[in-house]
């Protein structure tokens, strides 16, 4: 695959998922826009892929939940390179686990503060919804365009803890998904969702079940979404795919 004079947007790209496909998009010859709000791990992971990589990174201070910040964003990309051609939507987490919730509040649904869900849906849902109002109009106006939206197979089976994620990527996954498909295909706009089950990213991954037996590699995430940002992927467009092991096929409690 081949990305050069190609520009991309990672978000959560400091860490991760987000990331990786930042490295892997630059090391294709592609310019990658990553945003994040760890300032200091975000510079260093943009040095190291512009020392390494053949195509040229820019960090962007960006909190998903803010819309100013995400149209600030798209205009730094927009004039850093010219266009914006993939926006890759992987910030994200379970409220819970990644605000650090003080663990006597991890109780049931209701006893956890509202607030704490507050930051879920936001990042999950709000985030990359922000993050499609504002490119779609760069999008628009170059006709092309690829948004890429990231789900989980927790969007499928539910949670009865951890609510706020399942909510908002069963959303992401099928209702903005879609929408944003059916939207843009008249500016050749197309959208994907790419829905992961177990990723090791976290060890305690390896003890989700799948029909294969083991959790994914964060690598195999990374190559589906770079093939449907390939040429090899253009027919593929309002799609959520699963890449799960087989662990949607198996229901959850087998």
């Amino acid at each position: 695959m081949d990305f050069t004079n190609k520009t991309a947007i990672s978000t959560g790209a400091a860490s991760g998922m987000g990331l990786l496909f930042a490295q892997n998009f630059a090391a294709l010859g592609g310019n990658v826009v990553m945003c994040d709000v760890n300032e200091a791990v975000l510079e260093e992971k943009v040095a190291q892929i512009n020392a390494n990589g053949k195509g040229k990174a820019i960090g962007i201070i960006c909190d998903v939940r803010d819309y100013n910040q995400v149209c600030s964003a798209r205009d730094k990309a927009v004039e850093a390179f010219g266009k914006i051609d993939i926006v890759a939507n992987f910030a994200g987490g379970t409220a819970v686990r990644m605000r650090k919730v003080d663990p006597k509040l991890h109780g049931e649904f209701p006893d956890v503060p509202i607030d704490v869900y507050d930051w879920g849906i936001d990042v999950n849902l709000k985030g990359p919804f922000y993050f499609a109002h504002a490119v779609l109009k760069q999008m628009r106006e170059q006709k092309s365009g690829l948004i890429i939206n990231i789900g989980s197979i927790t969007g499928m089976e539910g949670d009865g803890y951890g609510m706020d994620y399942p909510t908002s990527k069963a959303g992401l996954m099928f209702g903005l998904t879609k929408s944003i498909a059916q939207y843009g295909a008249k500016y050749n706009v197309r959208c994907v969702c790419v829905s992961p089950g177990p990723v090791l990213t976290r060890e305690n991954m390896a003890n989700m079940k799948t029909l294969l037996g083991r959790a994914a590699q964060p690598q195999e995430i990374i190559d589906l979404c770079l093939f449907i940002a390939s040429e090899k992927g253009q027919f593929i467009n309002g799609e959520n795919i699963m890449i799960d092991g087989g662990r949607n096929a198996m229901g959850r409690w087998n």
